[in-house]
């Protein structure tokens, strides 16, 4: 063999060898970034959080979630989160300077619905000073979370003739973040309640697509008795005054051509219409056929299932407290579908 092979075999075993190299490398790379960002928290803060729903379904669907900031003004819902959660509560937000707030990867809010005061659409972020939402803006400007999913009714579209949804989007947008929204309906998510909300996914990456169409398509069917007690508590069956008035206001206004009254339900209702806060008033809205007896109200247990919260979720010893909670907060399994697509983006 002369010197002329002898080289050439030499930088062929050489760059097999480098190939080799580079190839184990490379999978020990990946391997180490796959579990590096496996077991990376991922940073969460929790705005106007009411008990927690939205968070819920984010903890179920994320495995390395970390709250790091939750802010809620309402007692009764801190009592009721503390309860469930364990961790501190900060109050009114808008006392609450961005600074103090952590570094966060992705911002939770279901932020109140407001009308702004300021004329034209040309100001973005500073179009929403005055409102709740000019809180999420002004954290958001700071912080540059990777993610901030807002939740809101579905009238937050339309409000002030689509003005107010367009100054939101427009501050979004002006952030730099890529804006989605749809409105969804629990009852299509295996809820068995009539409750569409909207829903806001932005996004600090523009190359992402998000396509809300997709999950209109979901059709997870319910029934009502699949969430009702056995045997409830006989003081959630309406009196015989109370049941009576029922029935005298809804004859009265179909009478007038309103048809609005109470809401009457079975075991084999696939939904029930929309769980308010005001439910511990009358329980109008939604009340429980009873075979010989007067209907009855949800009892608590059954109003948090109808927002899909688990089993082990505490309930406030109030029924008051219980309803106005679970009606102003989000049906659990719609967030879960939410969280479970933007895990799919594999942003963290």
């Amino acid at each position: 063999m002369n010197k002329k092979d002898l080289i050439n075999i030499v930088d062929e075993q050489l760059k097999k060898n480098t190939q080799q190299s580079l190839l184990e490398f490379n999978k020990k790379r990946i391997a180490k970034d796959k579990s590096e960002k496996k077991n990376k928290k991922v940073r969460v803060i929790d705005l106007f959080a009411g008990i927690g729903g939205i968070r819920i379904g984010f903890e179920s669907v994320f495995n390395n979630i970390e709250v790091v900031f939750t802010s809620e003004i309402d007692k009764h819902a801190q009592q009721t989160y503390i309860a469930n959660f364990g961790n501190k509560i900060n109050g009114d937000i808008t006392k609450i300077d961005a600074d103090k707030v952590p570094s966060h990867d992705i911002l939770l809010a279901g932020f109140p619905c407001q009308a702004f005061s300021l004329a034209g659409l040309k100001r973005g972020f500073d179009d929403t000073r005055g409102t709740l939402f000019f809180d999420v803006a002004r954290i958001a400007a700071l912080h540059r979370p990777s993610v901030i999913f807002l939740e809101n009714v579905k009238g937050f579209k339309n409000h002030d003739k689509g003005r107010t949804f367009q100054i939101v989007r427009k501050a979004l947008e002006d952030l730099e973040y890529k804006v989605f929204a749809g409105v969804l309906n629990s009852k299509h998510f295996g809820v068995p309640q009539n409750r569409e909300r909207i829903f806001l996914m932005c996004f600090q990456d523009q190359e992402i697509e998000f396509d809300f169409d997709k999950l209109k398509n979901i059709e997870i069917e319910s029934r009502l008795g699949d969430i009702l007690q056995k045997n409830p508590d006989v003081k959630y069956t309406l009196s015989d005054k109370l049941w009576l008035g029922h029935q005298k206001r809804k004859a009265r206004n179909v009478s007038k051509g309103y048809g609005f009254g109470y809401s009457l339900f079975n075991e084999d209702s696939k939904y029930t219409s929309t769980i308010s806060a005001r439910y511990y008033k009358d329980g109008s809205e939604i009340l429980i056929h009873q075979e010989g007896i007067n209907p009855r109200k949800l009892t608590p247990r059954e109003a948090a299932r109808l927002q899909g919260f688990p089993e082990n979720f505490k309930i406030p010893k109030s029924d008051v407290q219980a309803y106005k909670q679970f009606g102003n907060s989000v049906s659990v399994p719609v967030i879960q579908v939410l969280a479970n697509e933007i895990k799919k983006l594999n942003i963290f």
